[in-house]
């Protein structure tokens, strides 16, 4: 669901859409497949998506903010379907996009899978987060150190915690069936980042761009199987 979501957006967001439609359009799909929309009321957040645009880290809240050319977005979808959760995000290139866009864009998502590489039985959280900050701190990056991926399944967060950075071998040993999300946010600048006024949206603080990739996985006998993808 979380998967379908996120596919149907692909061709309507473009110059020219507001956050808000983006809002609106996952509200009426999930609604209308039967599920729910996670984010609507969770502690509070008063929308149905995250949407998290250029300096902004994660968070966002739709509202009529345009689209411009050469913005990179990030929706956020989590839904609720018999029960059960699904995590997924993914980054929208708007229009033309600069260079320095575009490869902290592609550098986040192949942080994302180097994480998912090493989802396997005997691994452990801390060989996730080391794969993913040694290649987003070689090409000059920073890993965003306050928000980290979780467990989930019965309820939106659960266990574990699933820090992006960390050195291998140490933290919880990964097992069969554990579910959890995978969502590196990689910063051009620093790492440090700071919560606007609405209480929701965070952002670089030194202004600098930023980007997200997220899956739900889950570990199975041998390996990993993604569940949003």
């Amino acid at each position: 669901m979380t998967r379908d979501i996120l596919d149907m957006l692909e061709e309507r967001i473009v110059v020219g859409v507001a956050t808000g439609d983006i809002n609106r359009w996952v509200h009426t799909y999930t609604l209308s497949h039967g599920a729910a929309p996670a984010p609507l009321n969770y502690r509070g957040f008063p929308k149905s998506v995250c949407t998290t645009l250029n300096n902004q880290v994660c968070h966002g809240i739709p509202d009529g903010t345009v689209l411009k050319d050469g913005d990179i977005l990030n929706v956020d979808v989590t839904s609720i379907l018999d029960g059960y959760y699904g995590d997924a995000s993914r980054m929208f290139l708007i229009g033309e996009v600069s260079e320095e866009a575009r490869k902290l864009v592609q550098v986040t998502r192949e942080c994302l899978y180097l994480g998912i590489e090493q989802v396997k039985p005997g691994h452990t959280l801390g060989d996730i987060g080391h794969a993913i900050q040694q290649h987003a701190e070689r090409h000059g990056y920073s890993v965003v150190r306050d928000y980290i991926g979780h467990g989930t399944g019965l309820q939106f967060h659960e266990p574990p915690e699933v820090r992006h950075f960390g050195k291998p071998g140490t933290g919880e040993m990964l097992a069969p069936n554990m579910v959890f999300t995978i969502e590196p946010m990689i910063n051009a600048g620093d790492y440090k980042v700071e919560i606007l006024k609405d209480g929701w949206t965070v952002v670089t603080a030194d202004g600098s761009l930023s980007a997200q990739w997220e899956h739900t996985m889950r570990v199975t006998e041998d390996g990993v199987e993604v569940l949003t993808g």
